[in-house]
This record gives structure tokens, sequence and C-alpha cells, in this order.
């Protein structure tokens, strides 16, 4: 497979740099606080504007990374691509089905074992929010590729 374009490899990288710091400050606080995030779902869910209004917001999002993140080699191009489709497809279902999601996440909070899932899933994504982070501030790009050599 022939690697990506040079400027394939800078939005890479640029939206590397932006998604990163994002994921892992929101997947390390998620884990972190998950517990007392309880009464935070249930006035979000209370309120269908503000449902409305988020879900908007991460399709809008998700559809964004898509549309300008057309890149799918490599596994940090791969990642943030699925990225966007995640939080797409996230935000279609909470305009789409709020009560679907509202019980998954209530569910989650009132089983401690799920919990627990739910705390390592947010730590693994934080996790992942620093790899992205380096990756999108401190790697260099594949010089070869920048150079027109392959």
């Amino acid at each position: 497979m022939e690697p990506a374009s040079p400027e394939a490899q800078r939005r890479t990288r640029a939206f590397a740099r932006v998604i990163g710091p994002y994921v892992a400050t929101f997947g390390i606080v998620y884990a972190i606080r998950l517990p007392d995030l309880g009464g935070l779902v249930g006035d979000l869910f209370a309120q269908t504007f503000n449902v409305l209004i988020l879900g908007a917001l991460m399709l809008a999002a998700g559809l964004l990374i898509i549309g300008l993140h057309r890149s799918w080699r490599g596994p940090l191009a791969v990642t943030i691509s699925l990225f966007g489709w995640f939080v797409a497809i996230r935000g279609f279902l909470l305009i789409a089905a709020p009560s679907t999601i509202e019980a998954g996440a209530g569910a989650t909070l009132l089983s401690p074992t799920a919990t627990v899932v739910a705390r390592v899933f947010f730590a693994a994504l934080g996790a992942l929010g620093l790899v992205l982070a380096y990756a999108g501030w401190f790697t260099k790009p594949n010089h070869e590729v920048i150079a027109g050599v392959s």
C-alpha cells in the first residue's frame, strides 16, 4: 500500500493535535469522576432542548471530521477517522433515540460492575487521547513521502 500524501499526513496530525488533548482530558476526568456524574446525566436529559443541541453539535463535529479527514492510511489516520464516525453516530443517536442513550447511561451508573467497566473504558480512552496528542504535536511526518521518495 502506498503511503498517504503529505497533505493527508499534515491533516491527520492537525486533527490529532486537537482531538488528542480533548479526548485525553474528558476520558481521564470521566474515569475519575464517573460516580459523581449521575445527577449531571439526569439534568441533561431533563431538558429535551439540551439533548437536541448536544446531539446536533456532536453530529456536526463528527461530520466535519468525516468530511475533512478522508485518509485511512496508517493507525493514526484510522483512529481519527473512526473517532469522527463514532462522534457522528453518537450525535445522531442523541437526536433520534435520546431515551435509549439515557437508559444506557442510567443503567451504567446504577450497576457497580458496569461503572467499573465504564471507568476502565474512559481511562483507556484518555490514554488513547494522550497518544493522539503526542503523535500530533511531537512526531515528525514521514520524510520520504514529503521529499517525494517512496
